[in-house]
């Protein structure tokens, strides 16, 4: 294994994969034919369909499920956690047992712009766009096009 990839054994891949540098992968599973770029770290329990394009510098943690043919631009956040915190109430680090994980659903042929952050609980249709840069705090209807903080419908695309 290359020096600069972090593969976990636990990680299960489909045919034709590909993986480049500096990325860190554990516990999750990635579909046939994907592409996975560099500065990539996908968590336990996510699961990447096939012929999907994940960008440098995302971040998809436990609970995202992407379907096929999904294209994730760079830098793109996912949020798992809609109630963060670093302690528990008694000062006590907080472990997994001290949060819910809200799982994120990304519905075949999706594309999500470079430097959007959707947080957890929603999903987002087949075909939708997510714009650059947006926060999508809401489900996503398929063949929608939206962008902004908070993400907005700005049309509805007819299916092709």
């Amino acid at each position: 294994m290359d020096a600069f990839l972090r593969i976990a054994p636990d990680v299960k891949l489909g045919r034709d994969v590909r993986i480049f540098g500096f990325v860190n992968l554990y516990g999750c599973e990635i579909g046939d034919a994907t592409k996975i770029g560099t500065f990539v770290e996908i968590q336990k329990g996510a699961r990447i369909g096939a012929r999907c394009k994940i960008s440098s510098h995302t971040f998809i943690c436990e609970g995202v499920t992407i379907e096929d043919e999904v294209f994730v631009g760079h830098g793109v956040t996912f949020i798992n956690d809609l109630y963060p915190r670093a302690t528990n109430p008694d000062g006590a680090l907080q472990t997994e047992a001290d949060w819910q994980c809200v799982p994120t659903r990304i519905r075949r042929g999706a594309s999500i712009g470079s430097g959007a952050t959707l947080l957890g609980g929603i999903t987002v249709g087949e075909r939708a766009v997510i714009g650059a840069g947006s926060v999508v705090t809401r489900d996503v209807p398929a063949d929608a096009i939206v962008a902004g903080n908070p993400a907005r419908v700005l049309r509805i695309q007819k299916p092709t």
